[in-house]
């Protein structure tokens, strides 16, 4: 009997109970340095969203294991910031007795610690772990309280933490060049044009994301993320150098890269930059991933530190033809193994399904192409309340069985070799209520003008985000998580930095990939959220006098249409649904058989006929 692979997900509930007396022992250790406060984001070197297992400190510390985070602990107070996203979330994982959960929207770690703060006091940072903006931020917080802010050479949460994991050393492979449709010596000729163009003698890629695109390599260093930690110099003129955190380079990968950069031990990075600064050199640290280390060792080597954006960021976001081709085809594939899972939980949910089983049913879906290589990031699976929780993880401990008459929300992804992907879907079990067929359709309404919308170049994502709000303002309702994300080609699911969003400041570019994700919440009751990725391409307009940009919408998979209130639609806007769904069917019944294939031709009738 053949023993099934593991899964890429588990469900274990992370124990919180310790955190108050971690949260004393970190304060032990505050004294013995002499300081008075510690400030622990949820962030490694890279500044990454997802972080190794020996990176999780705010997770150990506090319990909260979301995405995004910080908490400043203090000698008789400690808080922990989050967005929109983790309200409900975080006061259900922490001692909020020991710890005080603040929403971002509420106040900014920065402003707290400028009113919590005492005169004469000292606030201690690890320098690798913020980023020289924010360190600035904490500077003048720490001055306005009459406070003063020092950097430390050991990252104290790490002197407390009993059992920390090791850093990971997963394999580093090839990513071919058919699939990135640019080979290393191309990018590296555009690299260092840019270098040129912005008069920079090195470029120090700290970006994993980066490394990982311009060196056309992966590995499996990050949890449903194929990146190799470690960083990379780019000489304006001679030989670039990789220093990778693993030594498990495959052979290939070695081999292509030997000619055209040096592959040198993690450890000799500080030493290396060094030397490169002794000439004055100006030295290109990347802004958003960039830690304040590296510009405190610029500096102190003799080298002008130039914080800015990675020019390889913007590259690695407007996608080529070959990532183009990909991610068409990684989506069609998603949408057989998407639409396999909605028939299965339409035919399961007569009879109670749990939210970690709809988990287990969408992996194996996936599985059975042999071309998954993970998930691309732990399935939010969410029955009833637990759906209105943005970025809810089901444990053993909060899973449940849908129930008749609620909504299930499931948002996830895969990642293949030639694409990423990322869906969310919300299905009706049961009679849905008349409010949540107003609310869906709303959201609804919201994901359709994005896919509709034809705008300028050099729009932004902010420019456009209220689009998928206007019916929900409609109603007085609102969501607080962005429209939109960038995504990248068998990378990061979350990629920028174009996103859809009123902080999304970049210009759309045809190329880029995004996910098109309006929501709406209601505390305790349900969630719900339609996600589909969309294309930015070239729209031409008859009669029109400006280039234009609109959307190709990547994802195939139904909407749940019984949850649609056809009398909110616009005329306009159900011809887009039956033509997406027209679509979807077109792409995806010819590689379905049997029951599936028929499930579909009836979830994907024209929005009419159903109602009728």
């Amino acid at each position: 009997m053949t023993t099934p692979p593991p899964r890429f997900q588990t469900f274990d509930d992370p124990s919180h109970a310790k955190g108050p007396e971690r949260i004393e022992a970190l304060r032990a250790a505050l004294r013995e340095v002499g300081a008075d406060g510690f400030v622990v984001p949820r962030a490694d070197e890279h500044q990454s969203e997802y972080v190794p297992a020996d990176a999780e400190r705010l997770a150990w510390l506090t319990g909260f294991t979301g995405s995004a985070g910080l908490a400043a602990v203090l000698a008789d107070e400690a808080a922990l910031f989050v967005d929109g996203r983790y309200t409900l979330q975080a006061p259900e994982q922490v001692d909020t007795a020991t710890v005080t959960v603040v929403p971002l929207a509420e106040t900014t770690p920065e402003a707290w610690l400028g009113t919590h703060l005492k005169p004469g006091q000292v606030l201690a940072y690890d320098p690798w772990l913020h980023t020289p903006d924010g360190v600035a931020r904490l500077e003048r917080a720490a001055t306005k309280a009459g406070a003063s802010l020092r950097a430390v050479p050991d990252n104290l949460v790490d002197a407390v933490w009993a059992g920390r994991p090791r850093p990971p050393a997963g394999r580093v492979t090839v990513h071919p060049d058919d699939l990135a449709g640019e080979t290393v010596p191309e990018k590296l000729d555009r690299i260092r044009a840019a270098l040129v163009q912005g008069a920079i003698d090195v470029l120090v890629i700290s970006d994993p994301h980066n490394l990982a695109w311009a060196f056309n390599l992966r590995g499996a260093d990050i949890p449903h993320t194929p990146l190799a930690l470690g960083y990379a110099l780019v000489p304006r003129e001679g030989r670039a150098a990789l220093y990778l955190t693993s030594g498990a380079i495959e052979a290939a990968l070695r081999t292509r890269l030997e000619p055209l950069a040096d592959l040198r031990p993690r450890s000799a990075f500080t030493e290396d930059l060094d030397g490169l600064c002794r000439n004055a050199a100006r030295v290109r640290l990347d802004a958003a991933t960039g830690a304040a280390a590296l510009k405190d060792g610029v500096e102190a080597a003799g080298g002008v530190a130039d914080v800015g954006a990675d020019p390889v960021t913007a590259m690695k976001a407007v996608k080529n033809a070959a990532e183009i081709a990909g991610a068409r085809a990684a989506h069609h594939r998603d949408g057989l193994a998407v639409t396999r899972f909605l028939a299965w939980l339409d035919r399961a949910a007569a009879e109670g399904v749990s939210e970690i089983a709809a988990v287990e049913a969408l992996e194996d879906f996936r599985r059975e192409s042999g071309l998954l290589r993970d998930v691309s990031f732990p399935t939010i699976s969410g029955s009833g309340p637990n759906g209105a929780i943005v970025h809810y993880r089901v444990t053993r401990a909060t899973d449940r069985k849908a129930r008749p008459g609620e909504l299930f929300l499931i948002d996830s992804g895969a990642q293949y070799a030639d694409g990423t992907t990322d869906i969310t879907r919300t299905v009706a079990i049961g009679t849905p209520t008349d409010e949540m067929r107003d609310r869906f359709t709303r959201v609804l309404k919201g994901h359709i003008a994005i896919a509709r919308a034809v705008f300028p170049e050099g729009t932004t994502g902010a420019q456009i985000d209220a689009l998928a709000r206007i019916g929900l303002w409609e109603a007085g309702l609102d969501y607080d998580h962005g429209t939109g994300h960038g995504v990248g080609a068998f990378l990061s699911v979350h990629e920028g930095p174009q996103r859809i969003a009123k902080t999304g400041t970049v210009a759309l570019k045809p190329g880029m990939i995004l996910s098109n994700e309006p929501g709406y919440y209601r505390s305790r009751a349900y969630g719900i959220r339609i996600e589909n990725l969309i294309l930015v391409e070239e729209r031409t307009i008859p009669g029109g006098d400006r280039p234009m940009l609109g959307f190709e919408t990547l994802t195939l998979a139904p909407i749940d249409r019984r949850l649609i209130d056809p009398a909110l639609l616009a005329p306009a806007e159900a011809e887009w649904l039956d033509a997406y769904h027209a679509r979807v069917r077109e792409a995806l019944a010819p590689d379905l058989d049997g029951p599936v294939r028929t499930w579909l031709e009836a979830a994907t009738r024209p929005l009419a006929e159903a109602a009728a």
